[in-house]
């Protein structure tokens, strides 16, 4: 326990480092640079996060068509900025021609074992990760009366999420007992689990600052369901890196690990904040 608690404080300051960096490009990224830029910033981080995760897929001997998967990915976000939307449901739409499209490619392949797994794992990747981080084109490019500035719930979003992180780590660095679930994450604790909470909630309270629109209660709720379902995206994350039996999704990002590593934790959050602030914040 020692060597484990050992490694994590030689960790913290790189992760720090990472984390504040990464922070401040992608806030300026939100608030400064147009939206296209915003769009081809999240599209890549889509595609190399994905790739990550079909690599530990293959890992696994689970055939997979990477390039097709990550085509389709990225139209994702894409489709959002130009408001692509062929049909009021386009969503349905797009999901069925990626099954078709994903059952023809293994038409294509010499042998049928494992033809479940791959189809499913493919689309399982495509919504996980492009559908779901995809919500922050969405926040950003929101219009709707009496809403809030989208630049600033992705800003806000941001915040609450990976402030959580790093209150969970640095808690859980220094304060950690009690594992968590140690059949998922060995080093994840109650008592980071516990400050990461409080530390997303503080941030969410915090961001009334350059949200005056919002009011404390909602800015409360929000602190608290992001600050959970940030947890939860993180625990999520290490439970396919668990059946991987690999430590991270890859070696990109010092004290963060790989793209996947980065963003497991906004990929339910991102979501909920769109959808509440449709029904909420109006």
């Amino acid at each position: 326990m020692t060597g484990q608690a050992d490694n994590n404080h030689n960790n913290l300051i790189p992760r720090l480092i990472s984390s504040v960096l990464i922070i401040l490009f992608v806030l300026f990224t939100v608030l400064v640079w147009p939206n296209w830029f915003f769009c081809l910033v999240l599209t890549a981080m889509i595609a190399m996060a994905l790739n990550e995760f079909y690599t530990l897929v293959e890992k696994k001997g689970i055939p997979i068509f990477k390039i097709s998967g990550i085509s389709i990915a990225i139209l994702v976000p894409t489709s959002i900025y130009f408001a692509f939307e062929p049909t009021k449901g386009w969503e349905l739409l797009f999901i069925i021609a990626v099954v078709l499209i994903i059952f023809i490619l293994q038409f294509t392949r010499r042998e049928s074992d494992q033809a479940i797994v791959g189809v499913s794992t493919m689309i399982f990747g495509i919504l996980y990760i492009s559908w779901t981080f995809s919500f922050l084109m969405k926040l950003k490019l929101i219009e709707h009366d009496g809403l809030p500035d989208g630049s600033l719930l992705v800003a806000f979003l941001l915040l609450v999420t990976k402030i959580g992180d790093i209150g969970a780590y640095f808690i859980g660095t220094y304060f950690g007992k009690h594992s968590l679930i140690p059949r998922i994450s060995p080093k994840k604790s109650v008592e980071g689990a516990v400050g990461g909470f409080i530390f997303s909630v503080a941030a969410a309270l915090i961001s009334k600052s350059f949200l005056p629109s919002i009011s404390f209660y909602h800015l409360l709720i929000l602190g608290c369901t992001l600050g959970v379902l940030a947890q939860v995206g993180d625990l999520t994350e290490s439970l396919i890196k668990r059946d991987s039996q690999v430590k991270d999704s890859a070696v990109l990002i010092p004290g963060l690990g790989g793209m996947l590593d980065l963003i497991d934790s906004i990929l339910f959050t991102a979501p909920t904040l769109y959808f509440y602030a449709l029904k909420f914040l109006k």
